[in-house]
């Protein structure tokens, strides 16, 4: 008798980042509005949330510049969630700021919750919650492969009043092992205060994605493919970036010329030294990622393509036009990185872009999902494979991303043509096209939309 064949599970989900639930805070943070969500998800029948990268952001605010690839972002932390473990007191949240109804107004946050944090880190100091500790110091040692590094990054950043990495102090900038052990004795008091702070946003985040998972959703994360220059990976791990002896990159990540920029981009980021990651078998990068599956279920590989190349940029070219490709290291990176998960691991390819054959055939080489999105599909730039008729199962078809302005946002400020093009295939007026996108993507035969 013929086995009958069981269809793969589809999978509907919400990208939507932590930041922008509602708050009192000025910022969406892990409080009672992101159980909210999840009890809304739950409700909606949908499977999946999907978050930005959750470090701790850097210049610009931006969650793909961050301090370090496996810190957590402290402004994400919830005072409630620190009221309830008796770390503030309901005085210290009586007179919160008015904050703009319209914008985040990151540098004022960042200040009133430091204060915050700093209030609940005195508190755990003094109040005598042995578990609490105990807890704590079993965090600082599961965690020590990367919190001590960014704990000291952290401290001495404040003590060099808050100047870049590439700007500090030689002996800081490029410490021996003596100057280090000095530094970590000299600057406890604050790196104990960072360490804090990490142990508070994990715990606070396992805490959600425990009540997430145990209500059927699961989280899908972000793994931007480079790191910020001024992070606490550069700094320790020079060797694996392209860094002159200062420590500044010789060479920076972006685009060539494309539809969106007739320059291409600069993003500033330093390159991986693709080789040095080779000879320890790519032993950071698999830490990082079996980090992120601590945090995520499964997670997004930001700009895909730079694993088979990359556009390498000199650091002091003026625009992106200066650049050229290199070769990635491909498939021996995804053979040791699949080979340390026993084969299996959760990736969405972000395959947005100039992609070429040999991207394609990496992604599916390792049978990765790639993204498609629906706004795409109508802009004059007529890329049929965004049309849902092209799309192969395995892939993530969505409405629009972070990147893209909202699905009424993107139809109003649409070309008439673009407009026309999209009620014609969707067989619809236009008046309501948030809808009626979310109906063509999860009509379509993608498996996750």
């Amino acid at each position: 008798m013929e086995q009958k064949k069981i269809a793969p599970k589809r999978f509907s989900g919400i990208l939507v980042h932590p930041t922008s639930f509602p708050s009192r805070y000025g910022i969406g943070d892990l409080g009672q509005t992101a159980y909210d969500f999840i009890d809304f998800m739950k409700k909606a029948n949908q499977s999946i949330w999907q978050c930005l990268p959750l470090g701790p952001t850097g210049y610009g605010n931006s969650p793909y510049q961050a301090y370090s690839a496996f810190a957590g972002q402290p402004l994400l932390i919830s005072p409630d969630k620190l009221l309830e473990l008796n770390l503030l007191s309901p005085s210290d949240l009586e007179n919160i700021p008015e904050w703009n109804r319209d914008f985040v107004e990151y540098d004022h946050i960042s200040e009133f919750k430091t204060l915050l944090l700093k209030k609940a880190y005195h508190n755990f100091q003094h109040i005598p919650n042995l578990a609490l500790r105990s807890e704590f110091n079993d965090f600082c040692k599961e965690q020590d492969f990367w919190l001590t590094d960014y704990a000291l990054f952290m401290a001495l950043r404040d003590f060099q009043n808050d100047k870049k990495w590439m700007e500090w102090e030689d002996k800081y900038k490029l410490p021996t092992k003596a100057v280090r052990t000095k530094a970590l004795k000299d600057l406890a008091p604050s790196v104990n205060y960072y360490r804090f702070v990490q142990f508070m946003f994990f715990r606070q985040w396992y805490e959600l994605k425990k009540y997430a998972n145990e209500n059927g959703v699961l989280i899908m994360g972000d793994i931007p493919i480079f790191v910020s220059p001024d992070s606490a990976d550069a700094w320790a791990n020079k060797e694996l970036f392209q860094l002159d002896s200062k420590g500044y990159p010789t060479a920076i990540a972006g685009v060539p010329p494309d539809y969106f920029s007739k320059t291409g981009q600069m993003w500033g980021n330093p390159l991986y030294a693709w080789e040095a990651h080779k000879k320890t078998d790519y032993t950071w990068w698999i830490a990082r990622i079996r980090h992120q599956l601590t945090q995520t279920d499964l997670f997004r590989i930001d700009h895909f393509r730079g694993f088979e190349a990359y556009w390498s940029i000199p650091a002091d070219a003026e625009t992106a036009i200066e650049g050229h490709w290199v070769k990635g290291p491909a498939n021996d990176f995804f053979d040791h990185i699949m080979g340390a998960f026993d084969g299996k691991l959760p990736i969405i390819a972000e395959d947005l872009g100039i992609i070429t054959p040999e991207v394609e055939a990496l992604r599916d080489d390792y049978k990765l999902p790639g993204m498609r999105i629906l706004q795409f599909a109508f802009n004059e730039i007529g890329d049929a494979a965004y049309l849902p008729y092209n799309y192969v199962e395995n892939c993530v078809c969505y409405t629009g991303t972070h990147d893209n302005d909202t699905s009424v946002g993107w139809y109003l400020n649409a070309t008439p043509e673009a407009q026309d093009k999209a009620r014609r295939y969707m067989s619809c007026d236009g008046r309501n096209i948030h809808w009626d996108m979310i109906r063509l993507a999860m009509g379509s035969v993608a498996r996750y939309a």
